[in-house]
């Protein structure tokens, strides 16, 4: 019996990879992952990672920008046809289902980790300044109430990082959390 295997697209192969590098780099950052286990998690060459990214540095900026992308369109479909408080609440429950998955909260936070090199630094800006303009022209919020909005979603990610979003034995951990899901 002969078996075929399915030839992938370069574009496919580059989805995986970048699926595959969020999840290392999560774990480990950009100074402490390796393009070698990223390469294994999917079953490439190092080689061929490199033909397609050039750069562990490219590598790691279009995992930043997945992250802020799957962020965005998040929001997106949550704040569809809504505006002001209801679209502000609905982007907030969709930021609280996206913070369930470990691997991107991490990778978000590992890509605020590595500001100290400007081209990440310039992507993590302009990812989270589309966010913040985003939320701005969805809700048609105030500055201030934006901004606590944001401040909130920040302040879930430092709780979820710390798993505390779910188990809130902490005393502080769960006035906090309660605080920022109260309306």
């Amino acid at each position: 019996m002969i078996t075929t295997t399915e030839r992938k697209t370069a574009d496919e192969r580059r989805d995986e990879i970048i699926e595959a590098a969020v999840a290392e780099f999560a774990l480990a950052g950009f100074a402490g992952t390796s393009t070698e286990a990223i390469a294994k998690r999917v079953g490439v060459s190092q080689p061929y990672l490199f033909r397609l990214f050039g750069t562990k540095k490219d590598l790691f900026l279009a995992a930043v920008h997945r992250c802020f992308r799957t962020t965005l369109e998040a929001f997106m479909r949550a704040a569809e046809g809504k505006q002001g408080e209801e679209a502000l609440e609905a982007m907030g429950k969709a930021y609280m289902a996206w913070l369930s998955d470990r691997q991107r909260l991490l990778m978000q936070l590992q890509a605020h980790a590595a500001c100290e090199d400007p081209e990440i630094c310039d992507a993590v800006r302009r990812g989270f300044g589309s966010l913040v303009e985003f939320i701005e022209r969805a809700s048609g919020a105030d500055e201030a109430r934006v901004r606590d909005f944001v401040a909130f979603g920040m302040l879930l990610n430092m709780m979820a990082s710390m798993d505390l979003l779910d188990e809130r034995n902490e005393p502080w951990a769960k006035r906090l959390v309660d605080a920022c899901l109260e309306k």
